[in-house]
């Protein structure tokens, strides 16, 4: 894969270029595969349910996908490290139920308050998984699969068995996600801000070709200077801060949040992250292929529904796109390493 000097050095030597051409070829070429997919499944469905392809339900897969694309730009940030984050769901339920207590309980608390609050917990529970795997060294996946059932229990504590429904919270909170702007309702707004934002900084600051760098080779990142325990903390902390904002977003548009809320988003999450094209082993991928992969999993979502299949299938899917993705990954990661040893023996 992409190696951490042409990342973060300028001198490139001819087979690191050509070994970074490769990667943005496989990149370009994983994306227009997706778009692809969303063409055929879109015409498929559409054919056979003509409501599929209405103004009014284009707008509903993109709200429905809206919070999971929201919380794939944090996930891609630690996967790009060679991380994972299992915790995102509870993380999500939480900072739900938490915002959504607060509007129920003082009913005139400004809204700006309320996503705040939302986005603090998420932060500092992002902080915490960032730094049990950067400053303790836990591998990732075993730290959040931890910290999943912890932020759940402890949700389920703060709970007590209650549950919020739309009557009982402010109007200006239910209408956080569905007020339209230029037509378009505020969540997907959200959305697509937080992912143009988040891939100019992966692709044009310094410090987002650190976290490729990270991934691609942590060894040689550490040799050159680059703090990787930060930036792998940071990326945690970040996958929280969005998991909290995405949490409020989920109150907000769903109305009736418990301590169930979200419970297996995570899932959903990795599927289209490892969908879209972000290496799970780090190192390589893009926010657009993320957000791409979140589109094509909503739109399978919705076109069940439309097709009478059960929604139990969606979980299937969702396990069998992960297992394809990671297997598409390794390969090209194996293809790419042979194809770069045979030009430098060249």
């Amino acid at each position: 894969m992409t190696t951490t000097s042409e990342h973060v050095q300028g001198t490139r030597t001819p087979p690191r270029r050509s070994g970074s051409r490769l990667v943005g070829l496989v990149s370009r070429v994983r994306e227009l595969g997706l778009l692809v997919v969303l063409l055929l499944i879109v015409i498929v469905v559409g054919l056979q349910v003509p409501q599929f392809l209405t103004i009014s339900n284009i707008v509903q897969i993109l709200l429905s996908v809206s919070i999971l694309a929201i919380i794939a730009v944090g996930e891609t940030l630690v996967v790009l490290t060679r991380n994972v984050d299992l915790s995102v769901g509870s993380i999500v339920g939480f900072a739900a139920f938490v915002a959504a207590d607060l509007f129920k309980q003082h009913p005139g608390t400004n809204l700006l308050l309320g996503i705040l609050l939302g986005c603090a917990l998420g932060l500092v529970l992002g902080s915490i998984n960032g730094l049990v795997v950067a400053v303790g060294r836990v591998p990732a996946i075993v730290a959040t699969l931890g910290t999943l059932y912890v932020y759940r229990g402890l949700d389920f504590l703060y709970a007590r068995g209650n549950q919020i429904s739309a009557s009982d919270v402010p109007e200006s909170f239910l209408s956080l996600a569905t007020t339209p702007f230029l037509g378009i309702p505020a969540l997907i707004w959200f959305a697509a801000i937080i992912a143009v934002i988040s891939a100019y900084f992966l692709r044009s600051s310094r410090t987002g070709r650190q976290f490729y760098a990270i991934g691609s080779n942590p060894d040689a990142a550490r040799l050159v200077g680059i703090r990787s325990g930060l930036l792998v903390f940071a990326a945690f902390a970040i996958s929280g801060l969005l998991s909290g904002f995405a949490g409020v977003l989920w109150g907000a548009r769903f109305a009736t949040v418990d301590a169930t809320a979200a419970s297996g988003l995570e899932l959903q999450v990795i599927a289209a992250v490892v969908v879209g094209g972000v290496n799970i082993f780090g190192g390589s991928g893009t926010i657009l292929g993320a957000m791409l992969g979140a589109i094509v999993l909503g739109t399978i979502d919705n076109s069940l529904s439309f097709l009478k299949v059960s929604q139990f299938w969606l979980q299937a899917i969702d396990g069998a796109a992960i297992l394809i993705a990671v297997t598409i990954d390794a390969f090209i990661t194996r293809w790419l390493q042979r194809l770069l040893i045979t030009r430098r023996q060249r």
